[in-house]
């Protein structure tokens, strides 16, 4: 069992500003037929939400290894993690940001966790991560290490 799960659903009004696609493709198709508007404007938004739905990165920590979306590193890999939230969040994923850094962040995610990397041969300098839950995430990384040998 994961000791940290997350997934990274979009906040309502990104459902709300995507069925903007429902006025837009029945003013398109109202000239040739409004049946046709709204079965196209029903068919177009269904397929938004269920692709906004399905591409939602899922960020799990279980067993020494954090998976975000399809990446995966062993959490002793990892140094300790940095919690930013509001301005400090901002400014991470902006004006800070190193460009070699390895990135899942959601805008309309504002915490984000700062991850860095350990390993001198990864050309990543660190993990720059959104979620909901930064100080969940950075425990559960930091109580998923195993102890060095």
């Amino acid at each position: 069992m994961p000791a940290y799960r997350e997934k990274l659903w979009p906040t309502p009004w990104i459902f709300i500003f995507t069925a903007l696609v429902i006025p837009a493709s029945m003013l398109v198709f109202a000239p040739i037929s409004a049946l046709a508007g709204i079965i196209t404007a029903v068919i177009l938004y269904g397929g938004c939400v269920v692709i906004l739905t399905l591409t939602s990165p899922v960020i799990t920590v279980a067993d020494g290894v954090l998976t975000a979306g399809n990446a995966r590193i062993r959490t002793e890999m990892l140094g300790e993690p940095e919690v930013y939230e509001g301005a400090e969040a901002t400014a991470q994923r902006g004006t800070q940001l190193d460009a070699r850094a390895w990135l899942l962040i959601r805008g309309w995610v504002q915490p984000v966790v700062r991850l860095p990397i350990l390993d001198p041969n990864d050309p990543a300098p660190y993990w720059l991560i959104s979620t909901r839950q930064p100080k969940k995430l950075a425990a559960a990384i930091n109580g998923s290490r195993r102890p060095t040998v």
